[in-house]
């Protein structure tokens, strides 16, 4: 019987075959190394996106239609042959030692089933900055040292295979903002801790036509929608006078510290906004 891997890395992919690529080649020759085994779930028919995983040496698999993140990691943790999966996204670029990272802190921690490092923001040929305002995409940081922390990001997230068996896959229904929270929820009220793992960083990327002003706005105004709608779910929605405070917040950062981050944030407060008040509305 072959050996079972040291781990699964499960990573979900649609339509981006130049960031896959990217994530890839950072990824494959540590895993090599680790003996562990590198799963690619497209979210829908793709024939890039089973070109590049194929060519890097990945295992590839593809949902019959495009469902979500959740339904593509689900998909991922089905196949995976190992006792420890590891969830990236398809945009990410991990330093050489982030899985030997990753591995050392799960062996440390024998009793913690879910896992996550630091996930670092980086625009390529992004806009200005006055560096108060971390980059307007998804990252943690939560210090210098391992520690239990509330939440973990699916950008960078390991879990033991137990804690699936024992409470079920993530919710396929869940999408875009917090789409893994609802399960780590689960996960600590059954009694659950997450670990944080300082030396298991890697960089979340934007490329430079993905970092321009005008799309990461776009971007920010439909992950503010999103938001909300996840807000409302889980019961922490601000009021609509909070909402419209922020949004005065940010044009007030961007005029006063000449900050372009300020535009994008103003743009995901704005969704926000307008999510709220077309809830109000129905």
């Amino acid at each position: 019987m072959a050996e079972k891997p040291s781990a699964s890395i499960v990573i979900p992919s649609l339509g981006r075959p130049d960031y896959l690529d990217v994530t890839l080649a950072s990824v494959m020759p540590q895993a090599s190394r680790a003996g562990a085994e590198v799963i690619v779930v497209s979210d829908g028919p793709d024939q890039r996106t089973a070109r590049v995983a194929q060519s890097k040496g990945a295992s590839f698999v593809s949902l019959p239609q495009e469902r979500g993140v959740n339904a593509a990691r689900n998909e991922g943790v089905r196949c995976a042959q190992g006792d420890l999966i590891v969830f990236i996204d398809d945009d990410v670029e991990a330093p050489a030692d982030w899985l030997e990272e990753v591995l050392r802190g799960t062996r440390s921690a024998p009793d913690t089933e879910v896992f996550g490092g630091p996930i670092r923001p980086r625009l390529e040929q992004g806009p200005r900055s006055c560096g108060r305002e971390p980059g307007p995409i998804s990252s943690l940081d939560a210090g210098a040292h391992d520690r239990d922390i509330p939440f973990v990001w699916g950008t960078n997230m390991a879990v033991r295979r137990s804690a699936f068996e024992r409470l079920g896959l993530f919710d396929d229904d869940l999408s875009g903002r917090g789409d893994e929270e609802e399960w780590e929820l689960r996960y600590t009220a059954s009694g659950g801790r997450i670990r944080y793992l300082a030396g298991a960083g890697l960089d979340h990327r934007r490329a430079p036509g993905d970092a321009r002003l005008l799309a990461l706005t776009r971007q920010a105004y439909r992950h503010g929608r999103e938001s909300r709608r996840h807000d409302m779910r889980s019961g922490k929605s601000r009021p609509i006078p909070a909402e419209m405070r922020i949004l005065a917040g940010c044009a007030w950062h961007t005029v006063r510290r000449r900050c372009a981050y300020g535009i994008v944030m103003g743009a995901k407060a704005a969704g926000s906004l307008r999510e709220a008040l077309a809830h109000r509305r129905t």
